[in-house]
């Protein structure tokens, strides 16, 4: 459970109006193989509210389909709040959203 841990603290760095990937989280701790159990340990959150797992897309900028707290509207109400824009193929512009550590 550490490595959830570490996806929880790496999570809450990411600003508001800014997306990172499952995968570019997976890189960032170190295990670039791990991006499916990002996606476990995002839907796992305990901390709702507090880790802001909305902000997390896979790497075609796509949301989550099973996101956990209220379903695939609700992150993308949750994003659109934050100022992020959807294209008309309903994907996020990673060029212009993605965050840098």
């Amino acid at each position: 459970m550490a490595f959830f841990e570490d996806v929880y603290e790496v999570v809450r760095k990411i600003p508001k109006g800014k997306v990172a990937t499952y995968g570019q989280i997976a890189r960032i701790l170190g295990q670039p193989r791990r991006a499916k159990i990002v996606g476990w340990a995002l839907h796992k959150n305990p901390y709702f509210g507090d880790v802001p797992c909305h902000r997390v897309v896979n790497r075609n900028g796509e949301i989550s389909s099973g996101f956990a707290f209220g379903g695939l509207m609700e992150q993308r109400i949750l994003l659109e709040n934050e100022g992020i824009i959807f294209e008309k193929d309903g994907k996020i512009n990673l060029k212009k959203y993605i965050w840098e550590l």
